[in-house]
């Protein structure tokens, strides 16, 4: 774990650590108590807090972790830290002006999650204006919306032929991302400078149609041979990341250039921190 990385809001610190195997952002939640309540004695408001926030049965408490971080005196000393899911779930119970635009934001995130419930068509306009306003090109944006159909349909074949979603599909795609780039999915991820942002969100044109060419491939392969199982789905995903594989040196063989490369699409080392700072100014705006 990556720890004792400082993030500012308001010009004060919040320590942050990083947990790679999880990947995981981890927030000091006495620091964050500090920015957003002003209390003079954040230790005291964090144990008061929380002591209220057991006694509500509240499992974001009872599930935070201690992390040895470095204190104003410099020496290391335990503090209760916080993932983002859990941090928010606090702020929430903080009564203080400057945390009421988080209260607001996720009051919207909520209300437009129930509307993409709904109506899941709302799901993708968002993500089209999401990525408009980030400044991706139309010809991308039309690119990842069709990588996103590709991995989908890779996924429900997976589940569809004995693999579990979440650990086994990561081993999955780990095996296939190997196969076509030579890396596998975190080792991709540190060319690239990213933490918690999504892979393919950073990847150019070429490489995104490389990958949507590997899980393309490896889903009709799934659906010919119908392995069963992580392992007879593994060697298949390795088939089917090869095939990317061997385009991606072609194409480096023609243009004598590399197709995968260190460029990425995000802000490095962009923490809740830096979002507080875009939630209170989209507030701002629609007060």
């Amino acid at each position: 774990m990556d720890r004792d990385k400082l993030q500012l809001y308001e010009d004060q610190p919040i320590r942050t650590a990083w947990d790679e195997e999880t990947e995981e952002w981890y927030f000091s939640v006495v620091d964050v108590c500090k920015v957003l309540s002003n209390s003079k004695d954040p230790n005291a408001y964090w144990r008061k807090l929380k002591q209220r926030l057991k006694e509500e049965g509240n499992e974001s408490v009872t599930n935070c972790h201690v992390l040895k971080m470095t204190a104003n005196d410099g020496k290391r000393r335990a503090t209760d830290v916080a993932n983002t899911q859990q941090l928010l779930r606090i702020i929430q119970s903080i009564p203080s002006p400057k945390a009421e635009p988080f209260k607001l934001w996720l009051a919207q995130v909520g209300t437009e999650r129930i509307e993409e419930t709904v109506d899941p068509e709302l799901t993708i306009d968002r993500a089209l204006e999401t990525y408009a306003k980030k400044g991706y090109s139309p010809e991308w944006i039309n690119q990842r919306l069709r990588a996103i159909q590709a991995r989908r349909e890779l996924t429900d074949e997976w589940q569809a032929h004995g693999v579990s979603d979440g650990r086994e599909y990561a081993i999955l795609t780990d095996e296939l991302t190997r196969a076509w780039s030579g890396m596998n999915t975190r080792q991709y991820k540190n060319l690239k400078g990213l933490k918690k942002e999504n892979l393919r969100d950073n990847m150019s044109t070429l490489e995104l149609a490389l990958n949507m060419l590997a899980e393309a491939t490896t889903t009709e392969l799934t659906r010919v041979e119908q392995p069963q199982g992580l392992e007879e789905n593994k060697k298949v995903s390795r088939r089917g990341g090869k095939v990317a594989g061997n385009a991606r040196k072609e194409i480096e063989a023609q243009t004598g250039r590399p197709v995968i490369t260190s460029q990425n699409a995000a802000a490095l080392g962009k923490a809740v921190t830096h979002m507080i700072e875009e939630i209170t100014e989209s507030t701002d705006k629609n007060k």
